[in-house]
């Protein structure tokens, strides 16, 4: 890829018609059916159910795998530590596991993280979700954002979905834009906004823009901040069709929930 210090002015335009098809099917952005998006509960399926906190104890990832299996979210989300924990506690539940890697700063060199990464797919993961260089982004060293992307996805290979966390709150437009093109050209089959560390969180302007740049067949994932329904339907309808929340109980039952993620 022929990265330039500024994005690229045109940003990716939808792809029309049949003209080009993801590699992996489960990342197509699926039409979101206006009915669903009347329905709390009907959210389940876009939701990541987070516990990201450094104090998480035994029984807030007990808490987590039961509503998890109880309202069918579509994953949960956790740190590496945890993985085989929660694995045993999902077994058999339909929910698929995701874990986060060089979490939450991104700074670990690309072996590391792709070490993490082959560890937490070994004891269950289907997904992971890795955080970016943000200093080398911003250093205009775009290679090496790349190729740090592609050892991540080598090491998850295939059957399993890869999700670049690109941290919104610490880029300016043009930047977001870079690393989400980045990150399609890497093979990731998501760009996410945020770890919810850096301040900051999603926001409509902010997916639509990640949106526009990687096109309609690569997954969008909004987080950070993601509280309640309205929040959670502002964002689907931004682009989005993925939604990392710690608050994912409270979004399924058009409650308000606490907490920064």
């Amino acid at each position: 890829m022929n990265h330039n210090a500024e994005a690229d002015e045109t940003i990716e335009e939808p792809i029309k018609g049949n003209e080009q098809e993801p590699a992996d099917k489960s990342a197509i952005v699926g039409a979101i059916q206006r009915e669903e998006l009347s329905d709390p509960a009907a959210l389940a399926k876009y939701i990541d159910h987070t516990m990201l906190l450094p104090d998480a104890m035994d029984a807030a990832f007990d808490k987590l795998c039961d509503e998890a299996r109880r309202w069918k979210f579509k994953s949960i989300c956790i740190n590496s530590s945890r993985v085989a924990y929660c694995a045993r506690l999902l077994r058999g539940s339909g929910v698929n596991l995701c874990a986060v890697v060089g979490f939450p700063l991104g700074q670990a060199d690309s072996q590391t993280k792709a070490f993490e990464a082959r560890r937490c797919i070994a004891e269950g993961c289907t997904e992971i979700d890795m955080v970016i260089n943000v200093g080398q982004l911003k250093s205009g060293h775009l290679e090496y954002v790349e190729e740090d992307i592609r050892t991540v996805k080598r090491a998850v290979g295939k059957d399993c979905l890869l999700k670049v966390i690109i941290e919104t709150s610490l880029l300016n437009d043009a930047e977001k834009v870079l690393a989400c093109q980045i990150s399609k050209q890497a093979g990731a089959d998501f760009v996410k906004s945020c770890t919810g560390f850096a301040g900051g969180g999603a926001t409509p302007e902010d997916i639509a823009l990640m949106r526009r740049a990687v096109g309609p067949a690569m997954g969008v994932k909004a987080s950070g901040g993601v509280s309640n329904y309205p929040r959670a339907v502002q964002l689907i309808q931004a682009g989005a069709n993925r939604l990392g929340a710690a608050a994912g109980v409270a979004i399924v039952t058009g409650a308000q929930g606490t907490g920064g993620y």
